[in-house]
């Protein structure tokens, strides 16, 4: 059901969690995204055996995976680009942007035509302990200085976690993205950007 190269995270990396937030309502848009006919995380081949070296030295560590999203359709963006284009609807804005115009989500770099996840190295996640996700102090997707690396108001616990999120995924070979948190790449991409949907 994939094209070649790519793969579903779980046959690679069987107890991951999934919370494949565009699958569903608990986003920043308030819906399913297009393409997103099932809650499953894919990527190619060679990011997820990257990711399940990651996900292997944590357990090692006691800690866990939740991934958000991974490839992501082409359809998709265009769909969030078209919704950040509706200036009257807002009604996520408490969750995933309080402080911020939704006019700004272009010129601030929070939505653009082109993702990365397109690409199918791209992975969002963050850790867990006994199945619990470790507090990152800021929610994922949040459109805020917070959800940046090195936010100056963050807890020492806090600061702790993404430092363990960072050096584990780096030693896996994948790159941080330094507004995102929770946002990791795979080098080598490549320039195709596809829209097959996820089933």
């Amino acid at each position: 059901m994939l094209p070649e190269g790519f793969v579903y995270v779980r046959d690679v990396i069987p107890d991951i969690i999934e919370d494949i937030r565009y699958a569903g309502c608990h986003n920043f848009m308030g819906c399913p995204a297009d393409g997103y006919l099932a809650p499953r995380a894919v990527l190619r081949r060679e990011a997820a055996l990257a990711l399940r070296d990651a996900a292997r030295a944590f357990a090692a560590q006691g800690y866990g995976l939740l991934v958000y999203d991974a490839y992501r359709p082409q359809r998709a963006v265009d769909h969030f680009v078209r919704w950040a284009k509706d200036e009257r609807d807002t009604k996520m804005k408490a969750a995933f942007y309080p402080a911020l115009d939704k006019a700004e989500l272009f010129s601030r770099g929070y939505i653009a035509a082109r993702s990365g996840h397109s690409r199918g190295m791209s992975v969002d996640l963050t850790l867990t302990a006994q199945g619990a996700p470790l507090c990152m102090g800021g929610v994922f997707d949040g459109f805020s200085p917070v959800s940046a690396h090195d936010y100056a108001g963050l807890t020492d616990a806090q600061r702790a976690n993404r430092r363990l999120l960072r050096t584990g995924m780096e030693a896996a070979g994948f790159a941080a993205y330094s507004r995102e948190w929770w946002h990791y790449t795979l080098p080598g991409a490549g320039d195709v950007y596809y829209d097959f949907p996820i089933e």
